[in-house]
């Protein structure tokens, strides 16, 4: 009697394991069909560049004589569509690019690491083959903030001015007195991407506006939410993305020793906060210690979270023609 039981209890097992694995399968083939439906129905909005064998997707809009090269956060996944508002404000006195690294919007992926120094060089090999004539005003937000720090350093004759939104510095472990673990083996970021699977799409279904950035509404078009959810279902946690956060200790080694030059004017946006720590630290005044080498930087305070721009970029746009019509233009 009791093989009977055991052999029925595997018989369910059984059958139960090969219908999810059916399961699985079927949203596999939904998933790679609608993807494949939604990328012609959504094709890149700006231009696609040869970069290492590879396409990056370049987006370009207005005409002043200031060019402002917007570089996006780890793991936000679709540049350009992230930056809308703050790029239609910004575009009204200045020419505005935003370069989506390999992995993210609509550029391709790649079998490079993403180091800091790969990463420099592509984004500098896009806007040559974009056409678009430095020296440029370089604006990143959060993880960027490094990959901005290095290009000033390496070629400081192609930057004009570094505008950092909430950037990330190298410098923030060392000014808190503590160092950041290292990423071993066994603790990066795992190798198994989700979004082919279907599981991203099943779950943008489950909640819809999971991928949606947090601004009042109709701060973002219609349209943008539209292609931000579909671009989501393809991007998210890919392994460009992996490997870039796998990476972050090698760019803070990389970066640790360097400061902005002082003739390059920066002004840096972060959030007001009540963090401070025992020692009266806190991000604003690890900022302080990053702007106190040149006479023309400045610290601004928002409201608001970590993505400033979704709804601050009326305010960031201001300080911003402000800043440049002070410390940048000629």
């Amino acid at each position: 009697m009791k093989t009977k039981k055991e052999f029925k209890f595997w018989i369910i097992m059984r059958n139960i394991s090969l219908t999810i694995v059916a399961a699985l399968l079927i949203l596999i083939v939904l998933n790679n069909a609608m993807t494949a439906y939604e990328q012609k129905k959504y094709p890149a909005i700006g231009q696609l560049v040869e970069v290492d064998g590879n396409n990056m997707h370049v987006f370009t809009k207005g005409d002043g004589e200031n060019t402002i090269v917007l570089l996006s956060g780890l793991g936000t996944v679709a540049p350009v569509l992230d930056f809308e508002p703050l790029i239609n404000e910004m575009l009204k006195n200045n020419k505005i690019v935003v370069v989506e690294l390999f992995g993210y919007g609509w550029s391709d992926l790649t079998n490079k690491e993403r180091t800091v120094e790969n990463i420099v060089e592509e984004i500098r090999t896009a806007l040559k083959k974009s056409n678009i004539e430095g020296p440029y005003i370089l604006m990143p937000h959060s993880i960027s903030g490094i990959y901005s720090m290095y290009y000033a350093n390496k070629y400081p004759d192609e930057v004009r001015a570094v505008i950092g939104i909430d950037p990330t510095l190298p410098g923030f472990n060392h000014h808190f007195s503590h160092t950041m673990p290292k990423v071993s083996a066994s603790h990066e970021m795992p190798k198994f991407y989700v979004a082919p699977t279907g599981i991203v799409r099943l779950a943008s279904f489950v909640i819809p506006d999971l991928f949606f950035p947090l601004s009042e509404e109709e701060t973002y078009s219609e349209e943008n939410l539209k292609m931000t959810k579909a671009i989501s279902v393809w991007n998210s946690f890919n392994k460009n993305v992996s490997n870039e956060t796998n990476n972050i200790h090698h760019n803070i080694d990389k970066t640790i020793g360097m400061t902005f030059p002082s003739d390059i004017p920066v002004m840096i946006f972060t959030p007001k906060e009540e963090n401070i720590n025992e020692d009266g630290q806190s991000k604003i005044t690890f900022y302080q210690t990053q702007l106190s080498n040149g006479s023309s930087n400045k610290l601004v305070t928002l409201e608001g979270n970590h993505y400033l721009h979704w709804t601050r970029y009326k305010e960031i746009s201001e300080y911003v023609n402000k800043f440049i019509e002070t410390h940048v233009s000629d």
